[in-house]
């Protein structure tokens, strides 16, 4: 059974785009049209292969059309380029699923290191970021996963470090004269978003059940180091942001010499893509000098 090439390029532009609507325009075609052509591959396959939300999202059989569809692409982009007929300072695209940590710290060198490239990046957590390269949605990812999504490859790239700190002040009254995991299950904690459990973990760790309930969300790597270092709470810092603040005094470590070490896979599609294979020199370059091995 094929595939109409154009009802799978129409399914990746809802994707994209996020509405049938807004899908029809970048194709220029009419809504009922794209409407059409999703239901007739939706009838071929015998799936259903979107939620009709806002913004649309593939269903589990959706993903794997998607992915096939941004693959596609991807080796038509490159035999054009290989051929000499792309269009003409056009640069080639790539979509990479990163961490927050990475974004702010060694991730950024890597694509100067790519140069010709042109990167569409998403910030997810790195213990979700396999999702999106899953789902299609990316071509490449930073992720905490060492097991390969399906039609991808993994390799280690080193181990980022995170040290548990405070700003003095607030280790002094917060936390001085009492046992660590008993200040830190009641202390007020800086975490990134409602997914990160990583302050949790260390607590657990070291034998608690959980850190405190009273939690500043700051969503941004510059903006968590910042909230820790202005006493608003403690946190798990990488160390190479830590370092600077400690040797300035702004921030203290609550535990000298522990750490908690998180290690990083680079995932990507299994395409003989010259852009894909630079991309991923790159970045295993780049992380072997700046993460722990």
């Amino acid at each position: 059974m094929d595939l109409p090439l154009d009802q799978v390029r129409t399914l990746l532009a809802v994707v994209d785009e996020g509405t049938f609507d807004a899908a029809a325009a970048a194709l220029h075609v009419t809504p009922s049209a794209v409407s059409q052509r999703v239901k007739a591959l939706e009838q071929r396959t015998g799936r259903v292969l979107l939620q009709r939300t806002k913004p649309v999202r593939p269903t589990e059989s959706g993903a794997v059309l998607v992915r096939y569809a941004r693959q596609l692409a991807r080796l038509e982009r490159d035999a054009w380029g290989e051929l000499g007929l792309s269009g003409a300072g056009e640069p080639t695209r790539v979509s990479v699923a990163v961490n927050a940590d990475s974004l702010a710290t060694w991730f950024l060198p890597a694509l100067s290191r790519a140069p010709g490239l042109c990167f569409e990046l998403h910030r997810e957590d790195e213990g979700h970021t396999a999702v999106l390269l899953r789902e299609g949605l990316v071509m490449a990812a930073v992720t905490s996963s060492p097991d390969p999504v399906p039609g991808c490859t993994a390799r280690p790239l080193g181990r980022m470090r995170y040290l548990p700190a405070a700003e003095p002040a607030f280790a002094r009254t917060r936390l001085a004269g009492r046992p660590l995991v008993g200040g830190l299950t009641t202390a007020p904690v800086v975490v990134f978003d409602r997914k990160d459990d990583f302050q949790d973990a260390y607590v657990r760790r070291l034998g608690g059940a959980s850190a405190g309930p009273l939690r500043h969300y700051v969503p941004t790597s510059e903006g968590f180091l910042d909230a820790v270092a202005a006493g608003l709470g403690w946190g798990m810092v990488p160390e190479v942001q830590a370092y600077p603040l400690l040797d300035e005094g702004r921030l203290t470590l609550l535990a000298p010499g522990e750490w908690m070490d998180v290690t990083l896979y680079w995932q990507q599609w299994k395409l003989d893509s010259p852009a894909l294979a630079a991309l991923a020199d790159a970045v295993t370059a780049t992380a072997a000098e700046a993460l722990r091995r």
